[in-house]
C-alpha cells in the first residue's frame, strides 16, 4: 500500500505509520492526536499502574485489573494529548518537531478536538467504573495535576518533574484497586517512577533543546544544560534507590534487590551509549523506557508474588 498520502498528516516520531496508512484518510488525523501511532506514551502511562497492583499482591484475584488499566492508559493517555495539544497549538507551530501536529497544522479543527477529548474520556469513565471506590477516587484526583501539565513548560524548568507526578499516579491507582489502602511500599514505588519519568523525558526533551530556547519554552534537558547525562544518571539512580526501598518493605530479603539487575543495566546501558547532539539517538533512547517498564513490572511481580 502506498502511504504516500499519510505523510502529510505524520509528525517525525510516528512509529506505526502502515496503521495510519489503513485507517480511512478522514480518521487520521484524530488517531494521530490521540497518539495511537505512537504508543511508547501509552505504555509508560501503564507500566506504574501495572507495578502498583503486581507489588501489591494483586495479582491473585485481581488479575482482570491488569487488561482495563491498560485499555485506561491508552484512552487517558489519547485525551490528555489531545488536551495537551489543544493548549499547545501555538507552541506546537513553531516547533519543527510538532508542527505537523493536527491542531496545529490545522487538519482537526478546535471544536472537533475537544469532542474528541469528550468521547475518550467516557470510555476512560467506562474503565474508572471497574475500580473499588478507593481507587476510583485517587484516579480522579489526578485531573487536577493532568490539566496543569501543559502550563508547566511555560513557568518551570522542571516540567518533567511535573509529568512524572502524571505519569506515575498509575502506580497509586493500582495499588488501591488492589488493596483499597495506602501504604509506605506504594508511595516509594511512586517517587521511584517520579524519579524514572524525569531521567527518560529529560532524554525526550533533548530533540527539542534549540527549538525550545528559541521560543523560551522550559525543560530540564536546557537547564543541566552539559550536564545531562550526569543529571539523567542521578535521577535514574535516586529511582533505583527508592525502588530498592519499597521491594525491601514488602520482602525485607537480599535476593529482592537482585529483581532489580535487570533494570539498573538497562538504564546503565542508556545513559552510557545515549548520543546527544545533532545525529543523536534520544528518542530511541527515550521509546527504549518501555522495555525498563515491562522487566521492572516482572520485578514487582515476583516480589509481590512472594511477599
Amino acid at each position: 500500500m502506498n502511504d504516500a498520502p499519510v505523510e502529510p498528516l505524520l509528525v517525525p516520531d510516528t512509529e506505526h505509520r502502515g496503521m495510519m496508512a489503513i485507517l480511512p484518510p478522514p480518521l487520521r488525523p484524530y488517531a494521530s492526536l490521540a497518539r495511537f501511532d505512537r504508543p511508547i506514551g501509552w505504555w509508560l502511562l501503564y507500566w506504574p499502574c501495572a507495578w502498583g497492583l503486581a507489588l501489591s499482591g494483586g495479582v491473585s484475584g485481581h488479575w482482570p485489573l491488569f487488561g482495563w488499566l491498560l485499555l485506561g492508559a491508552i484512552v487517558m493517555r489519547g485525551a490528555g494529548c489531545v488536551y495537551n495539544d489543544i493548549a499547545d497549538r501555538d507552541l506546537d507551530a513553531q516547533v519543527a518537531r510538532t508542527r505537523l501536529r493536527p491542531i496545529a497544522s490545522g487538519a482537526v479543527s478546535l471544536k472537533r478536538a475537544w469532542v474528541w477529548l469528550i468521547a475518550l474520556s467516557l470510555i476512560g469513565l467506562i474503565v474508572l467504573l471497574q475500580l473499588r471506590w478507593e481507587a476510583q477516587l485517587v484516579a480522579l484526583a489526578s485531573l487536577a495535576p493532568v490539566a496543569a501539565y501543559p502550563f508547566m513548560k511555560r513557568i518551570t524548568w522542571w516540567p518533567q518533574a511535573w509529568l512524572g507526578m502524571v505519569f506515575s499516579w498509575g502506580t497509586l491507582v493500582g495499588w488501591i484497586a488492589a488493596t483499597g489502602t495506602p501504604a509506605w511500599p506504594m508511595m516509594l514505588l511512586y517517587a521511584g517512577s517520579i524519579a524514572w519519568v524525569i531521567g527518560y523525558d529529560t532524554i525526550y526533551a533533548l530533540q527539542d533543546r534549540e527549538d525550545d530556547a528559541l521560543i523560551g519554552v522550559r525543560s530540564s534537558a536546557l537547564r543541566m544544560g552539559v550536564h545531562v547525562r550526569g543529571g539523567v544518571c542521578a535521577f535514574y539512580l535516586i529511582a533505583l534507590l527508592l525502588w530498592a526501598a519499597a521491594f525491601w518493605m514488602v520482602r525485607p530479603q537480599i535476593i529482592v534487590l537482585v529483581g532489580l539487575a535487570p533494570v539498573a543495566l538497562h538504564l546503565l546501558w542508556q545513559i552510557l551509549t545515549l548520543r546527544i547532539g545533532e545525529g543523536g539517538d534520544a528518542l530511541a533512547k527515550f521509546r527504549s523506557n518501555r522495555f525498563a517498564g515491562f522487566i521492572m513490572a516482572l520485578a514487582c511481580l515476583a516480589v509481590g508474588t512472594a511477599g
